[in-house]
């Protein structure tokens, strides 16, 4: 279980293709913090930690996880959100966040404002999700709030803050991010359709 305050950014420093399997090492400041068989939301991901080096964590995505996300199109030297998972004695700062991701989406705009960003993303209907205004989703790994909810897509405006310590700030028109929609709400959609 996550919340969606990214911790930190890490870099990606190896790729090792593994028949249907993506090995991913990443640097970043918490890996001497972490164990192994310990779960971390890689872009929004939960993957398990399989390896620890000296500042380095390695985790496996199987094809299943490559084919639902864009962990698949990640090249060396990229940054990604990093989140350990939450303390149950801690404040839940974002929104419930589960690591598991329902599909990506596409940037389809990106505008910078007097001081703030606003983004734009399109996704596939076909699955069910679906947004609405002032409720929660989750970008890359990231909580935030949905400001523009449409049938197949919907609007997120960022503040400096998360622009600068998230890898947003690496998002163009054109690119794919992964999406986890809010779970009480795919909870109230899956019972209106019984």
């Amino acid at each position: 279980m996550f919340t969606g305050i990214i911790e930190t950014l890490g870099t990606v420093t190896d790729l090792y293709q593994d028949q249907g399997n993506l090995h991913i090492t990443v640097a970043s400041s918490i890996a001497s913090e972490l164990k192994i068989d310990q779960s971390v939301a890689h872009n929004g991901v939960c993957l398990t930690v399989v390896a620890l080096a000296d500042g380095l964590h390695t985790v496996t995505a199987i094809e299943e996880t490559l084919s639902k996300t864009n962990l698949g199109g990640l090249a060396i030297g990229d940054e990604i959100n990093l989140e350990r998972c939450m303390q149950m004695n801690a404040r839940l700062d974002g929104h419930i966040v589960q690591g598991h991701v329902d599909q990506t989406a596409q940037c389809v705009a990106f505008e910078e404002l007097d001081g703030s960003w606003l983004y734009t993303f399109e996704y596939d209907t076909a699955t069910g999700n679906v947004t609405v205004e002032k409720g929660s989703i989750c970008v890359n790994g990231i909580s935030l709030t949905v400001v523009d909810s449409k049938p197949d897509g919907f609007s997120v405006a960022i503040i400096p803050y998360t622009y600068e310590h998230t890898n947003l700030h690496n998002i163009s028109v054109g690119d794919i991010v992964n999406l986890e929609f809010d779970i009480i709400g795919k909870y109230v959609a899956r019972l209106m359709q019984r």
